[in-house]
């Protein structure tokens, strides 16, 4: 049962607090980025009156953004942007020890989940957070009146993306949002190498299988896509990519991976992975074409991407083997195991992205909600992308907490760069 107050919002169990501030201090050891801005937040208070929500993974590093964010003077409420992904012990650290009002419980139901998102979007909210755009999209169905209010938001997944240029095609969007995922010190390192490593976390931490000679199938060649199969590959896996796109098809076939139909792969995989923002890519025919055994994940956000009800419907029998695995007996003896009810597998079964390449995602966060604050008027309500100074400034401190440096461009090179009558 949780225990919830009007002040502290609803988190599973306070007694938590200690071990969620452990877990806090350790990832923030891998987040030397967000804490040369937290530095600099505490002496500027550059937030000071800002009042944030965010729907965002409560976990160690998200907590390390939320407390950077109140080191600049910001009011920050958060929620869960997914019912598995919270870790309650972090939830009750930030309640309990730092005074930030949470609403997560890990395992909540939508109803649950919904009304967790209307409580931080209460705090009446300034500037808002956002992965997956669940919090925007019920401002703008549910909670209209906040919008005048809004200066911008952040959004911080491909999928969130997606619903957001949808909603600025059709001229519903109320307020301007900076697209956190399309930054390069994002996209780059985050998608890639955070979901590559994290996703194969997840599925190994919920199955205990051994990936050498299986075959994994990876539905979508995004950057997340593309992190998934460069891990997978190098743990011994036989890796086939399916894809809509054909310039994304194409570069697989140029990473050295087969590329084929989905339906087609269906009957050699023994992995399937998805990671595609979209709906049913893993459907009814595509069930009807795997071997017994089959084990199914996703890592796209939403929990849409494997047509679920299907499986259900073709189902005879369904038991829970092991946390995050159930299985799924189908009516010709053929079994196929869900994980993780088709959720996101990193977040699930594991912690989700390593805190260091969150690092990177998180400094971007902090950074555009002190940009937006110095906007001198309103910006349009458009999807903007990150500013180039920002994204750089991310990288440059990186690097430097690596203990890397790179050369600069002399006065007579950036002449070069910057003219157009020099030629051969």
């Amino acid at each position: 049962m949780s225990k919830r107050t009007a002040t502290q919002g609803d988190i599973k169990d306070p007694s938590l607090a200690a071990a969620g501030m452990l877990r806090i201090e350790w990832a923030s050891r891998e987040m030397p980025v967000l804490s040369s801005i937290r530095e600099r937040f505490a002496k500027g208070k550059p937030l000071k009156g800002v009042r944030v929500s965010g729907c965002l993974h409560i976990t160690s590093e998200t907590a390390n953004l939320a407390l950077a964010l109140k080191a600049g003077g910001a009011g920050v409420v958060l929620c869960a942007s997914n019912p598995l992904s919270t870790q309650d012990n972090v939830a009750a650290a930030l309640v309990v020890e730092h005074g930030i009002p949470v609403y997560a419980i890990k395992g909540e139901d939508n109803e649950t989940y919904y009304r967790h998102i209307n409580a931080a979007l209460d705090h009446n909210p300034t500037i808002t957070l956002d992965d997956g755009a669940d919090l925007v999209s019920t401002v703008h169905k549910e909670r209209t009146e906040l919008a005048g209010n809004i200066i911008g938001g952040t959004e911080e997944t491909t999928t969130g993306v997606i619903r957001l240029k949808s909603m600025e095609r059709e001229g519903k969007l109320r307020y301007p949002i900076i697209a956190v995922n399309e930054a390069d010190t994002k996209h780059f390192f985050d998608n890639r190498y955070g979901t590559g490593q994290s996703t194969i976390d997840g599925i190994t931490r919920a199955t205990n299988i051994l990936w050498a000679g299986k075959k994994v199938i990876i539905c979508g060649y995004g950057w997340c896509g593309k992190g998934v199969a460069m891990r997978a590959r190098g743990l011994g896996a036989h890796v086939i990519v399916t894809e809509v796109e054909p310039i994304r098809a194409l570069e697989a076939v140029m990473d050295g991976y087969p590329v084929m139909p989905l339906l087609e792969a269906a009957k050699l995989g023994d992995i399937f992975i998805t990671l595609s923002g979209n709906i049913n890519v893993i459907d009814k025919a595509h069930f009807m074409a795997m071997k017994d055994g089959a084990i199914v994940a996703n890592s796209g956000h939403f929990n849409v991407e494997i047509n679920i009800p299907a499986l259900e419907d073709m189902a005879k029998k369904k038991r829970q083997l092991r946390p995050f695995v159930d299985e799924y007996t189908l009516a010709d003896g053929r079994h196929i195991f869900l994980l993780a009810e088709g959720r996101l597998i990193n977040l699930a079964a594991a912690e989700g992205h390593p805190a260091s390449v969150m690092d990177m995602s998180f400094a971007n966060q902090a950074l555009c909600v002190e940009y937006m604050v110095g906007w001198k008027k309103r910006a349009e309500p458009r999807v903007y992308s990150v500013p180039q100074e920002i994204d750089r400034e991310v990288g440059r401190l990186k690097l430097h907490s690596m203990g890397i440096t790179i050369d600069t461009l002399t006065t007579e090179q950036r002449k070069y760069l910057e003219s157009w009558e020099s030629g051969t």
